[in-house]
């Protein structure tokens, strides 16, 4: 057993065809829009905005509708509007595979029930810091925005796992860290492998098509979005109380063995999963006190 999507679970069953998963994700795609393209296409928003809006929210821990409605591109009854045809649309996978053919209606139930009975071990939900470690609502927060980034950042559909006490760092292709320092010592570090490297790449260079681009400017990704983040995280804790200043991110160069945790220190490490099996995992080495 082992942490699945839904769609990967069907598969795994024999229930569908890679083909009809992929048929009905990109109904998906087609049907469940971002508030921005809804109010795009509502005749409320245009291009510069959403973009505005979308740069905006990297530096600031707040949902889109609610930005726009502060810079002033959205009513409040227009937000509600695009909320509505949001929710009146929205179509999870398993309605998408019966409306493509991919799954028989009667069946889908019998699947949804086995899936919830296997993926119930690794069901996660809210983010839990084990006991006995301080602060534990700052890395809460830490966990809680970096989930937030990679799903508004780099549009990722992802799953977040249990958190746990960790040695060592599994190693990986790279991992970017920046330092805290102030109401807490800490070292926070994101792992990528070279396919979620480029994922974050594209987001960050909004660009589609980033084969030719260096390893080292793909790296460079990775470390302005841990950049976005953690900035996020200094001003999230400021509203708690809290000062945490940042040092400048950087790469450590991939290592044949995992990166051990040091000595009086704490090491939380919170694996985020994607739906095509590939993770991120974000470790916190915590100075202990």
């Amino acid at each position: 057993m082992a942490v699945k999507f839904f769609g990967q679970f069907l598969i795994e069953q024999n229930a569908i065809t890679h083909s009809a998963l992929l048929r009905a994700i990109e109904l998906q795609e087609d049907t469940n829009l971002k508030i921005g393209k809804i109010g795009h296409e509502m005749g409320l928003m245009s291009q510069v905005q959403i973009a505005k809006v979308n740069q905006a929210q990297r530096n600031e821990d707040t949902r889109f509708g609610d930005k726009a409605v502060a810079l002033g591109f959205l009513s409040a009854a227009q937000l509600q509007q695009a909320l509505t045809k949001q929710k009146n649309t929205h179509i999870y996978l398993g309605e998408a595979l019966v409306k493509t053919g991919g799954l028989k209606e009667a069946d889908l139930k019998i699947y949804l029930n086995r899936f919830k009975e296997d993926q119930r071990p690794y069901m996660v939900d809210k983010i839990e810091i084990p006991a006995g470690v301080a602060h534990q609502p700052i890395w809460e927060m830490v966990a809680d925005l970096t989930n937030k980034m990679l799903v508004r950042i780099a549009s990722m559909s992802i799953r977040p796992g249990a958190c746990q006490i960790i040695e060592e760092l599994p190693a990986r292709t790279l991992v970017a860290e920046i330092g805290f320092s102030g109401s807490v010592s800490a070292r926070y570090l994101l792992t990528a492998s070279p396919t979620t490297r480029k994922i974050i790449a594209r987001a960050i260079l909004q660009e589609d098509d980033i084969e030719g681009e260096p390893v080292e400017m793909l790296d460079d990704s990775v470390m302005e979005f841990i950049n976005i983040v953690c900035g996020n995280i200094a001003a999230k804790a400021a509203q708690l109380g809290f000062q945490i200043d940042i040092t400048p991110p950087k790469t450590h160069p991939p290592q044949m063995t995992g990166l051990a945790v040091p000595e009086k220190h704490t090491g939380l490490m919170f694996p985020i999963y994607l739906s095509d099996g590939e993770i991120f995992e974000l470790a916190i080495f915590i100075r202990d006190e």
